[in-house]
Order: structure tokens, then sequence, then C-alpha cells
């Protein structure tokens, strides 16, 4: 495993934010089998949220075997959760806003600081 800490951060943030998403989807399908919604679009909500969490545990795994490619997706990613938060903030919902905030700064931090491939050096 890579020795750089802020690539060990930001795949700590990408398995954070994957196991939450896994965590909705299997909530969703568990409300349609439950029957609590007859509804199809949680379960096409699920299939979309399972492909995300997938992506985003790649992107874990590619930070902690060294890949020099995650850096991009990752704050791709942790930057449109932002608005995300701001609109749980706004919605009332503070605490799981500002939680949501601060990990896709922190995952947006995290990405921009980690060594790649690039000489460090060269990074400015």
């Amino acid at each position: 495993m890579n020795a750089d800490p802020m690539r060990r951060l930001a795949a700590l943030v990408c398995a954070l934010e994957a196991v939450t998403l896994l965590a909705f989807a299997v909530y969703f399908v568990w409300e349609l089998v439950q029957g609590r919604s007859h509804d199809t679009t949680p379960a096409a909500m699920s299939a979309l949220i399972l492909v995300v969490a997938v992506g985003i545990a790649v992107l874990a795994r590619s930070w902690l075997r060294g890949a020099d490619w995650p850096n991009t997706p990752t704050v791709v990613w942790n930057v449109l959760l932002l608005p995300v938060a701001w609109s749980l903030l706004q919605a009332g919902r503070g605490l799981v806003g500002v939680a949501v905030g601060l990990v896709a700064l922190v995952g947006v931090v995290a990405a921009v600081r980690a060594r790649t491939g690039q000489p460090w050096s060269d990074r400015s």
C-alpha cells in the first residue's frame, strides 16, 4: 500500500461513500420487497445507486493500489456532492447536510493533495 497519507484518506473517503450508497440501494430494495412501495422507481434508483457505489469502490481500491488516475473522478464526484449538502441544509436536514459537505470537502482536498505519477516538484 502507498505510504502517502492523502492517498489513504482519499481511499477512506471513497470507501465510506461507496458503503453509504450501497446501504441506500439495499434500503430501497428492502422497502420494495416489504411492499412499502408499489412504485418501481425505487428499484430503478437502487440499480443506479448500485452502479455508482461500485464505481466509487473502484476509486477507493485504485487509490490504495497506487493508481495515478483516480484524482479527477474523485474530485468531480465530491464536488457534485457539495450542492447535495447545500440542498440538505436548505431542507432542514442540517446534520446530514453538514456531514455530506464535510466528507465531500475532505475528499476533494485529499484527492488534490495526493501524490500521483506526476513528479511532486511539478505540482503547484
